[in-house]
């Protein structure tokens, strides 16, 4: 699969599935083999079965109210990243996440690594536009 079209759903099936907190749709993405950073300084999730736990943590306290990624930018040697906003209410609040996630994807179009850098703020915040120029 080309890098474009694993890219592309790869944002899909995570903006759809991380709103309705399924885990078995987002795990599809991912090699077995699979290691992913969700910040700089955690320990990386290694293989399916870590990150599905790590998934169903990060979802424990969370309503999701809204998630939208931007279109990806795809690079070279399967790598692309995209840009990520979703609203919640987390333990009741309302809380505004924001951030990117950068994939590594091997020839059969799964994500073979992938690294989260993220923010979040009280409230409901819409990003800004996404610029080009």
């Amino acid at each position: 699969m080309d890098t474009i079209t694993a890219a592309r759903r790869f944002v899909r099936v995570w903006e759809r599935a991380w709103a309705a907190h399924d885990v078995e749709a987002i795990l599809e993405l991912y090699s077995d083999a699979c290691v992913h950073r969700s910040m700089p300084f955690r320990e990386p999730h290694r293989g399916r079965d870590e990150l599905a736990a790590y998934l169903r943590w990060s979802f424990t306290s969370e309503t999701t109210t809204d998630v939208r990624f931007s279109d990806p930018l795809v690079g070279q040697d399967g790598r692309a990243v995209a840009e990520f906003r979703v609203l919640a209410q987390e333990d009741g609040r309302p809380t505004t996440l924001a951030g990117c996630v950068l994939v590594r994807f091997d020839a059969a179009g799964l994500a073979v690594e992938t690294r989260d850098y993220w923010h979040s703020t009280p409230g409901s915040v819409t990003a800004l536009p996404w610029r080009t120029a």
